[in-house]
């Protein structure tokens, strides 16, 4: 979609003027791989209006491949507006135009089933269920397990305003189901499934994924893998800008170390610290610290990686790990 991004707080009755960004869950993901050196492929509907036009080069101006999006000569391009403050207050507010939209016209007769294959991971976004009975049944043909499928990542992204029956999200705990490796943020689970037992019970609920992993906000998140392994992994403490889009820069920093072959708990900081990069700046997308600077500070040790505290500006700031382990050393 294309995001418009409120210039000043306030009610959208009262932001005079907005600034145009690009948004979209898993064109957010793409985009994050491939700026982290990944080879990243997009597959979508836009329309064939300047909305469509816009998407296309910004997404593809981040090094993805956009030759599998299709034009939509009778839907238009979804759009959306929230207000600047957190998606965690009641002052939060979100306006979607996407019924109707090309994106919402996907279904398993208009996506290239091979391209949509072809890579090494295969990353879904439950918002995507949401949009359609079509949508929702592309859904089901790409996380129903068969033989050769690449892995199949699959963020929930509940999001409340997009389901017109609230017991309609729990589709999204079949599609979760499906999938290799799971994404779920724990205030999800229980918004949408009723799982009120932190991360443990969402496990109960969800053993079919080889990989879960329970975001929890600013107290980190677990990982558990098919073998009966827990990995917990604190967040380091940030100064947020906007919370919006930390989700799907989570789950590229996770799947960014996973095609790395880094061992999980790596996995998870490498989430985090991508999650940070975007809570950072007031959009849903920003540059990710550089390979050799995360790669730095994942290595932290437990007690320094506790005391890292990042600001605005922190991906383009070498010395940050290094005054995290001066405040260990200092009594």
């Amino acid at each position: 979609m294309v995001t418009f991004l409120p210039r000043r707080p306030g009610r959208l009755a009262d932001v005079p003027s907005f600034d145009r960004a690009i948004g979209g869950a898993e064109s957010n993901v793409a985009c994050t791989l491939a700026r982290t050196g990944h080879t990243a492929r997009w597959i979508s509907r836009v329309g064939a209006d300047g909305f469509g036009d816009h998407l296309l080069a910004a997404i593809a101006d981040c090094g993805v491949d956009v030759s599998h999006v299709r034009r939509d000569p009778r839907r238009p391009t979804g759009i959306y507006f929230r207000t600047a403050g957190d998606r965690a207050t009641d002052a939060h507010e979100v306006a979607y135009y996407r019924a109707g939209s090309a994106a919402s016209a996907m279904s398993a007769a208009t996506v290239d089933r091979a391209a949509a294959g072809s890579g090494r991971v295969l990353h879904l976004s439950g918002i995507t269920a949401a949009l359609s009975a079509d949508c929702l049944g592309l859904m089901r043909a790409l996380t129903s397990r068969r033989p050769g499928r690449p892995l199949v990542s699959f963020d929930v992204n509940h999001r409340p305003g997009l389901w017109r029956d609230p017991a309609d999200a729990r589709v999204l705990l079949d599609l979760a189901r499906g999938a290799d490796l799971v994404f779920v943020g724990e205030d999800e689970a229980a918004d949408a499934w009723g799982l009120t037992g932190g991360p443990d019970a969402v496990r109960a609920a969800l053993p079919e994924p080889a990989t879960l992993v329970v975001k929890r906000g600013a107290a980190g998140a677990v990982a558990y893998d098919r073998h009966g392994g827990r990995h917990a992994e604190p967040a380091p403490r940030v100064d947020v800008v906007a919370a919006v889009g930390a989700g799907d820069a989570f789950a590229a920093g996770y799947l960014s170390a996973a095609l790395r072959d880094l061992p999980v708990p790596a996995r998870l900081r490498y989430g985090h610290l991508w999650a940070a990069a975007v809570l950072t700046v007031p959009g849903d997308l920003a540059e990710p610290p550089a390979r050799g600077h995360a790669d730095r500070l994942a290595a932290l040790g437990d007690t320094a990686w506790g005391t890292l505290h990042l600001g605005p500006g922190w991906t383009n700031d070498s010395r940050v790990g290094e005054r995290a382990v001066e405040e260990v050393r200092t009594p």
